[in-house]
């Protein structure tokens, strides 16, 4: 029983980005999206039988996500915009997939690397970018110190296996 409420919260976790995306596409947020997000899931459990092919998933969790929201801005009698009706773009789905991928690997290799190392690339890739000067009182090395080490960060963030092979695959796509 632990493995199937594992891989559970897995394919939640894995794609409630996703249905949530759609939500925001047709106009829903807050409380509304979280509802939408909750009936997609109970949806799911109830015609898991029926998805025989785990790639279509992730286009059932769309479709079954823009058909709540529907429902939910009708009975509201709320407009509805066209294009959350309208079919998604074609590629949305490997496209949002190929970033949740990108952005668990990255999380999982700043999990692996030293505190000194997190923190100094949290700050360098802080939104606006922390500067140097400040970077350099937090953690108290040398502003010039800070590139080198930027460098030497990222080279070992590049060696932890999930980044290796999203920058392999990467790679093997633009040759």
């Amino acid at each position: 029983m632990a493995g199937v409420e594992s891989a559970w919260k897995e394919i939640v976790a894995r794609y409630s980005p996703l249905v949530f995306s759609v939500c925001h596409r047709c106009g829903v947020d807050g409380f509304d999206a979280e509802d939408v997000v909750g009936n997609v899931w109970l949806r799911l459990i109830a015609n898991l039988a029926k998805i025989r092919e785990p790639k279509a998933l992730p286009k059932w969790l769309m479709t079954t996500a823009r058909r709540e929201c529907v429902v939910l801005l009708r009975d509201k009698g709320r407009q509805i915009p066209k294009e959350a009706i309208d079919q998604t773009a074609p590629g949305t789905v490997e496209v949002f997939l190929l970033d949740a991928e990108r952005s668990d690997a990255v999380r999982r290799a700043l999990a692996e690397l030293s505190e000194s190392d997190r923190a100094l690339l949290e700050l360098l890739f802080s939104d606006p970018p922390t500067p140097y000067v400040a970077i350099s009182v937090h953690l108290g090395i040398p502003v010039g110190a800070i590139g080198p080490t930027r460098q030497r960060c990222l080279a070992r963030m590049r060696r932890i296996p999930s980044v290796a092979a999203l920058l392999h695959d990467c790679q093997a796509r633009t040759r």
